[in-house]
């Protein structure tokens, strides 16, 4: 049984004077009513957050419908996963009709994380490698050099993504930058500056799903799930938290689970007219752009230097800023890919729509300790 989107919704990110629960809350149910259907007609249901409290209690508001409804938590691939369970809950036949949402609310400074939790003693702690940026930055550092990539392509990643979310009003960061600015902002961890990381946000973030069937009957601006395909990391990879210091590393989770979305959606990284890459820091985006296919390692530099990126672009990425631009509220940053996808390919997002109606759209996200969430979406 295939299964599409029929309806998203999104509060917008950034820091809110009201609580991650609540802006769920509103995500959700501007979902359903760009879906058209009522909340006693959702036969699943599945959500998370990291710091903001039970999605699942969003029923006391929604309503006591008796919905089986999935706590999930899976670091960054928290709403990749909430979308993944509605989609088999469909696909078995157990609903016809499913909701996914995320939210968050995050204090503000680095995401802090407790070694015993990821299976490392604690000295891995003491020696910094739970600090985040600090791993991105040996990760990118070491990308670059075995690639021979300059580091402004990093400024340049952050520009695209300035700009875009300049133009997007749902998102947090709303001032674009010059490549300069960004290169000589302060440096956080080299190569990594201040503008070029994301940042701990609030936000909320919800789609509602149906069987293909059932969506050509209520709605007439459906997107199709072409696929969706999740996977964790494999022996000799260097993860966030699960680092691998061996000569030769494998590949990554990102590209088993980009690999496997188009094999099963049936089509190739050249027929995506938008993509949404997990971007936690500019680096990831640059690796990320090669892991999912896009091109091959070391060949990013044409693709970005020549505009590519851009929403006028061959490829463009991250229209709405990414989390460069937005920030990570975690349960929600996922399903804001997926909303962003469905808003383009829909033609509905204004001053950054990708021009000449796209048709293919795909997402990607990425978490500690290595797992990726991949889809392609299609209208």
């Amino acid at each position: 049984m295939s299964v599409s989107i029929i309806g998203v919704g999104l509060h917008p990110f950034g820091r809110f004077d009201i609580t991650g629960r609540e802006m769920g809350l509103i995500a959700a149910r501007e979902a359903l009513a760009d879906a058209g259907v009522e909340w006693e007609q959702v036969g699943f249901a599945a959500g998370g957050s990291r710091d903001s409290g039970y999605a699942a209690a969003l029923v006391s508001e929604l309503g006591l419908t008796g919905v089986p409804f999935m706590q999930v938590y899976n670091g960054c691939g928290t709403a990749g996963s909430a979308v993944l369970a509605c989609a088999q809950a469909i696909e078995s036949g157990a609903a016809e009709i499913a909701l996914a949402v995320g939210f968050d609310k995050h204090a503000r400074g680095a995401f802090g994380s407790n070694p015993a939790d990821y299976g490392l003693p604690m000295w891995y702690g003491r020696d910094g490698m739970m600090v985040t940026t600090q791993f991105f930055a040996l990760k990118t550092q070491r990308y670059l050099h075995e690639h021979g990539l300059d580091e402004r392509l990093l400024g340049e990643i952050t520009a695209t993504e300035l700009h875009n979310s300049s133009l997007n009003p749902n998102a947090w960061r709303r001032n674009a930058l010059s490549v300069d600015e960004i290169m000589d902002a302060q440096m956080v961890n080299d190569p990594l500056t201040s503008y070029m990381f994301c940042s701990p946000s609030e936000g909320g973030a919800a789609v509602v799903l149906a069987s293909t069937e059932v969506a050509r009957t209520i709605s007439d601006h459906a997107v199709e799930v072409r696929s969706l395909e999740f996977r964790t990391r494999r022996f000799g990879t260097f993860e966030v938290f699960n680092p691998w210091l061996a000569a030769e590393l494998t590949d990554s989770a990102t590209v088993d689970a980009a690999s496997a979305a188009f094999a099963a959606a049936g089509c190739r990284p050249s027929d995506v007219d938008v993509a949404q890459l997990q971007d936690t820091e500019a680096g990831a985006a640059l690796m990320h752009l090669a892991e999912c296919g896009f091109c091959d390692h070391g060949e990013q530099a044409e693709l970005i230097l020549d505009g590519g990126l851009g929403v006028h672009g061959r490829l463009p990425v991250n229209t709405d800023g990414g989390l460069i631009g937005n920030g990570e509220p975690i349960g929600a940053s996922g399903l804001r890919q997926i909303v962003e996808c469905v808003t383009q390919l829909q033609g509905r997002a204004g001053e950054r729509q990708v021009p000449n109606d796209p048709e293919i759209g795909f997402t990607q996200v990425y978490g500690a300790p290595g797992i990726s969430v991949c889809a392609v979406l299609s209208r």
